[in-house]
């Protein structure tokens, strides 16, 4: 299967993916209803700031900060992991591998081809955003926007580490354990419960070199103005680090669990 052949059918592979958005649609909002847990936490948190701001944060502050989180967290959301474990133990990745279209790529394009149903959740929340806070509670620095690759790579991040973390079910049973702790750590420590700006001094050296926070924190900083340019170009250029470094682990976990899937009969 080569990059040009996965190439030609991407195309194909987005409506199928498209089709299958569509068709578990009801499924699509379970699952959001399953992440509303920044609004539990913008309540959680305007209370705490009623009697006074929260480091930056007043009440106004917390409920735009929370609403682009609960925005971010839909745009850059990836379920692969357990996909891959489902299709492995039950040899769907077998017909998979048939397929002329690397799974990888499959599996990113089927990711591709739900995001405009998340759109249709997200986009109201972003007018709510605006209606209640109005303009000034998201940047006005037209290069802040301009940098909102951001999204596409904390998506990728989310997506590659799933992936990888798929790929450990080549070597294991399974490898949803590892996912479990996985989303332990992107909930305490990605902004997504608690701004990073909240963390306590000595644990934000650890906070800003881990990869978390590049998916939900960085992103929603950059809505909320938080950030100067000089910053937001250096966490940008640590993020697609981290981007580069899922994209290799990546590869080399399926390269090495596909000889031994094949070996074992697979």
């Amino acid at each position: 299967m080569s990059f040009r052949q996965s190439l030609v059918a991407t195309p194909s592979a987005l409506k199928v993916g498209m089709a299958e958005a569509m068709a578990y649609r009801a499924q699509m909002a379970v699952w959001v209803l399953s992440t509303t847990m920044p609004f539990v936490m913008l309540a959680m948190w305007s209370a705490v700031a009623a009697d006074g701001p929260v480091g930056r944060f007043t009440s106004a502050g917390f409920g735009a900060y929370f609403l682009c989180t609960f925005i971010v967290r839909q745009l850059t959301s990836s379920w692969v992991a357990w996909q891959m474990n489902y299709e492995v133990r039950t040899g769907v990745m077998s017909m998979r591998l048939l397929k002329p279209i690397h799974p990888i790529w499959h599996y990113g394009m089927e990711s591709v081809a739900f995001i405009p149903m998340k759109l249709v959740i997200a986009l109201p929340v972003a007018a709510l955003l605006l209606v209640t806070l109005g303009r000034d509670a998201v940047a006005s620095d037209w290069m802040l926007w301009a940098l909102w690759v951001a999204l596409v790579g904390g998506w990728s991040i989310n997506f590659l580490a799933s992936a990888a973390i798929g790929c450990l079910s080549l070597f294991m049973s399974q490898s949803i354990k590892v996912m479990d702790v996985w989303f332990v750590c992107f909930s305490l420590f990605s902004g997504y419960l608690i701004p990073v700006e909240l963390f306590p001094a000595w644990a934000l050296p650890v906070v800003d070199v881990l990869p978390f926070r590049f998916v939900i924190g960085f992103p929603v900083q950059l809505m909320t103005g938080a950030l100067s340019r000089g910053e937001a170009l250096a966490l940008l250029a640590g993020q697609w680090g981290w981007v580069a470094f899922f994209l290799g682990s990546t590869a080399l976990l399926w390269r090495t669990g596909l000889k031994r899937f094949g070996a074992y009969g697979g």
